[in-house]
């Protein structure tokens, strides 16, 4: 019964946690830019009768670029990845990894959710 008590205060205690960090999020100017550019293109894109595919392939055409990077890249072999650091806020642990199949990254995703863990992302590097 305790152990269920624990677990309880343990979860009451992240998500005030996690309340503190969306609050600080919330008054993050960078954070309002970009929900007000996001708004504004999907509006646009509404508009125009646009998915996200059309604007991406719209900016990114890479119908004559593609075929000479794709041959440079076979000879080479595979590119490398980037490294991506993460921290988990809770306990202050840090993850450096090149794929997703990271033992610790994996767990994480698991108890917390992919898109909370992504949040964590501290940077990439090449």
């Amino acid at each position: 019964m305790s152990s269920l008590l624990s677990n309880y205060m343990q979860k009451e205690q992240q998500l005030k946690q996690l309340q503190s960090e969306l609050e600080r999020l919330e008054n993050d100017e960078r954070l309002k830019a970009e929900i007000e550019f996001k708004t504004k293109l999907e509006a646009l894109m509404k508009e125009f009768d646009k998915s996200a595919n059309d604007v991406i392939e719209l900016l990114n055409p890479k119908p004559g670029s593609a075929a000479p990077k794709a041959a440079a890249s076979s000879a080479g072999g595979r590119r490398k990845r980037k490294l991506k650091i993460y921290k988990n806020p809770q306990t202050g642990e840090v993850v450096e990894t090149r794929g997703g199949n990271h033992k610790t990254l994996k767990a994480w995703k698991e108890e917390f959710g992919a898109e909370t863990v992504e949040s964590w992302l501290v940077r990439t590097e090449d």
